[in-house]
């Protein structure tokens, strides 16, 4: 079946979601050297007062520091919700957004299991005396609101995106479910035989 124009071929929408998945990766990773490099921890710098500040903060739970005691737990869920990902991907084929969504999600979920598995303590001097318990760095705050960081940010956008297509019915492969409910044949709407019994 020929893919029309306004929608992607499988391999066009793999190419989108596995671009979008690099690029929310090194930006994220990108972001988080440039606060290393450029923040003592616990330093905040204004940007948009009062607003927006950068504040260079670790976190080894998650969002609002829950779980700090549990870090090798979401280490295992985010690795989990990685391979789910990937593996859900094959079903890509006919939607721009699915494809934006997914990849989204893969690059956000794939940086910050970058810094569980990476960063100390997971890594401390070359070897791994806490593996999987890194710390994640966040550095984005508003008030109000917990510390983030561009992983954050895509994972949030992409999981609130996936749940708008699928609540609008819209499938990976660019169908809608409630037209394939109406394609199908109406069988309620059949007449029913005449009784010819006297």
């Amino acid at each position: 079946m020929p893919t029309s124009p306004s929608r992607p071929s499988r391999r066009a929408a793999l190419l989108l979601a596995g671009g979008i998945a690099a690029l929310a990766f090194a930006l994220d990773q990108a972001t988080k050297f440039w606060v290393e490099a450029t923040l003592e921890l616990g330093e905040q710098i204004e940007v948009l007062p009062p607003v927006l500040y950068w504040r260079h903060h670790l976190n080894p739970g998650a969002a609002f520091s829950m779980g700090t005691d549990h870090t090798w737990i979401f280490t295992l869920i985010q690795a989990a919700v990685l391979l789910f990902t990937l593996w859900y991907s094959r079903r890509l084929g006919g939607s721009w957004l699915w494809a934006a969504a997914l990849g989204g999600l893969a690059g956000g979920v794939a940086g910050n299991l970058t810094d569980r598995l990476f960063r100390p303590p997971s890594l401390v001097q070359g070897s791994f005396e806490q593996f999987g318990q890194g710390h994640v760095v966040d550095f984005i705050a508003v008030p109000h609101f917990a510390v983030f960081n561009i992983a954050d940010s895509f994972i949030v956008c992409s999981i609130i995106a996936l749940c708008a297509m699928m609540l609008f019915g819209l499938n990976p492969d660019g169908t809608r479910a409630t037209k394939k409910a109406q394609d199908e044949p109406a069988r309620d709407q059949a007449p029913a035989p005449e009784d010819t019994t006297e």
